[in-house]
Order: C-alpha cells, then sequence, then structure tokens
C-alpha cells in the first residue's frame, strides 16, 4: 500500500446565486461547494464560496491495489472497489451557518487513465483539473469524467 495525496483543482465557478431550474424552482443564494466525506452531506473538507476565481482541495488516500484495477481508499473517496469516486457537493449556507445541499459532482475516479493512475502511485501526487460550471453556468453536477476533467500525475 501507498500513500497518494489527490489534489482537485477547481477553476469557473458559477458564483454565489442561481436561477430556477427543475430540481430547484426558486434558484439559490449564497452557494458554496466542498468535498463531502464518507460521513453525509455535514462532512465537509474545504467549503469555499463560488464566487472565488478558484479552488484547491488536497486529500489522503491509500492505494490498497495497484493499476490496472487501482482501489483507492480515503475520508473523502466514496463507493465501492472499481467503482470509487470523490463527490463535491453544492449547497447553500443559510445564516446561522447551516449547510443545505442541492446538488453534487461525482468525480469518477475509475476514469482515470492507467498510466496516469501509475505515476500517481510512483510519484504520490494525482491531480485533477476541471471548470466547476456546467455548459449553462450552473453549479456542476452528475458524473465527471474525461473530458469534463483532466487527471494527471506529479510528484509532490
Amino acid at each position: 500500500m501507498r500513500d497518494v495525496l489527490i489534489r482537485i483543482e477547481g477553476t469557473d465557478l458559477p458564483g454565489r446565486t442561481c436561477g430556477s431550474g427543475s430540481d430547484y424552482p426558486d434558484g439559490h443564494d449564497n452557494i458554496h461547494v466542498a468535498v463531502q466525506g464518507r460521513k453525509g452531506q455535514q462532512d465537509l473538507l474545504g467549503l469555499v464560496a463560488a464566487d472565488v476565481p478558484s479552488v484547491v482541495w488536497e486529500m489522503e488516500c491509500v492505494v490498497v491495489s495497484p493499476p490496472p484495477q487501482a482501489d483507492l481508499k480515503g475520508a473523502h473517496i466514496q463507493g465501492s472497489a472499481g467503482q470509487r469516486f470523490i463527490y463535491l457537493t453544492w449547497g447553500v449556507v443559510g445564516d446561522g451557518g447551516e449547510f443545505t445541499m442541492f446538488r453534487r459532482a461525482k468525480l469518477s475516479l475509475d476514469a482515470v487513465p492507467t498510466e496516469v493512475m501509475e505515476n500517481a502511485r510512483q510519484g504520490g501526487l494525482l491531480v485533477g483539473r476541471l471548470g466547476l460550471s456546467d455548459d449553462e453556468g450552473w453549479p456542476l453536477c452528475a458524473a465527471v469524467r474525461p473530458p469534463r476533467i483532466d487527471w494527471s500525475a506529479d510528484t509532490d
């Protein structure tokens, strides 16, 4: 087993407000985004307002089986072996500081190219770079795979 740092670098955030949609008819104000941990929607890493120019989240994980069927585990890695992913959770922060989720993006780790995963395992760093707005300018949601996210391996 080997430790790997996963760094998610997000740009093009959608802003703190969004208009109405089918799943939120009144729209949302004071939008924030974070990495969701395995303990649920209140287990958040790096909660930031959605109007910052860019954001970086870093999380430790362990590679428990090497590529080509690489399996990663960590406090912010969701799913079962072969179907691991990272949730980016979008929500509204209320006046009292409470976070209410309204949508999530699922960064699919099984979509990391085998060569990139092997290089990350050897070098200690896996980087995912993506824009955090969808094609309509709203908070990115649903399954996120290349080319929407660019995975690379760097040395830490």
